[in-house]
């Protein structure tokens, strides 16, 4: 069985602040992630002076200032890139950095990291997904805002750049924060593996858990959610994020979930078995029955344990000469 890979995404949590950020490093190890996952970019180069902010990033951080000023607090320097993939490999978790410029690609490509994740804003910027296609062996796109056709076009910008179908992972998503239960549309999700060819996951911004819970039991083979230190702390994503005990919750029930999974064949497991002789039952005497008389519906019951012959047997076992006498509920033998 293949585990469900865990991102956990810090994002821009640690509000430019390193030791923030590892904080958010211990966070993601004690709650089992696979990954955890920052940002990475140049302000300058993902936003222009004339950006406004998002309604939720307004709703957390006030309307005043546009998202240039807002994203130049939160960026992490490539010596903090470094000193956080020393403090992963310490702490024995895989590090992560979504790239939002051609720019970062270098950075985050040139440090090691192997998974390139593109977030869903990037989906239809061309030059990126081409740069993104080339720096990297193993690519996860999300999906939020995106139509099915803008997938498709995505995808194939990524193959003719040169990555390999098997090597995507596509994540269904909303980028509204948090979403809203009736905008998730799980079941796309699926929609987006089959008629694509891809493995499919789900990076999730809805409040809670059971959504990415339910995601891993429709098939998603990761899982994506973002993470913080505490809801009430300043900056865009804090209030749509996980607290550190719903974070270890959630991994919990998505590795229980996966384990439950199992196989498609349907069978007896090792755990049950020592109860099918107690739950199953046999052919008894319904009464005393003597030597010679005829089995009949009249004579013969079925009841627990299943130590005997199996009701199965039944007409096999129905006009057959009792060979002995058989006291009430004893166990018919032939």
């Amino acid at each position: 069985m293949n585990k469900v890979i865990i991102i956990a995404e810090a994002g821009v949590n640690h509000n430019g602040n390193i030791e923030n950020a590892k904080k958010l490093v211990d966070v993601a190890v004690t709650a089992g992630a696979d990954y955890v996952k920052f940002q990475t970019f140049k302000a300058e180069n993902l936003a222009s002076k004339f950006a406004a902010k998002a309604a939720y990033q307004q709703e957390s951080m006030g309307a005043g200032g546009g998202q240039l000023e807002m994203l130049r607090k939160l960026e992490l320097s490539e010596k903090n890139h470094i000193e956080l993939i020393e403090y992963c490999t310490l702490k024995g978790i895989r590090f992560l950095s979504t790239p939002f410029d051609l720019e970062s690609i270098d950075l985050v490509a040139g440090l090691g990291v192997r998974l390139g994740k593109m977030p869903s804003g990037e989906i239809t910027n061309l030059p990126y997904l081409r740069k993104m296609a080339k720096a990297f062996p193993e690519l996860v796109m999300s999906t939020g805002m995106s139509t099915l056709e803008e997938i498709r076009q995505a995808l194939n910008i990524l193959l003719e750049a040169g990555a390999t179908r098997e090597n995507i992972t596509i994540l269904h998503c909303n980028t509204e924060y948090p979403t809203p239960m009736q905008d998730v549309n799980l079941l796309a999700m699926n929609k987006i593996g089959k008629e694509l060819g891809v493995k499919v996951g789900y990076s999730d911004h809805t409040l809670g858990i059971e959504v990415p819970v339910a995601a891993v039991a429709l098939g998603a083979v990761l899982i994506e959610k973002h993470f913080t230190l505490d809801k009430n702390m300043e900056g865009p994503d804090h209030k749509a994020s996980l607290e550190p005990s719903e974070l270890i919750a959630m991994t919990q029930a998505i590795r229980n979930i996966s384990l439950a999974l199992g196989h498609e064949n349907k069978g007896m497991s090792p755990s049950e078995a020592k109860n099918l002789s107690i739950v199953r039952k046999s052919i008894v005497a319904r009464r005393p029955v003597q030597k010679g008389e005829i089995f009949s519906d009249e004579n013969l019951t079925v009841k627990r344990p299943a130590t005997g012959i199996s009701p199965m047997e039944w007409d096999n076992v129905i006009g057959r000469i009792a060979g002995r006498d058989f006291m009430e509920d004893e166990i018919i033998s032939l």
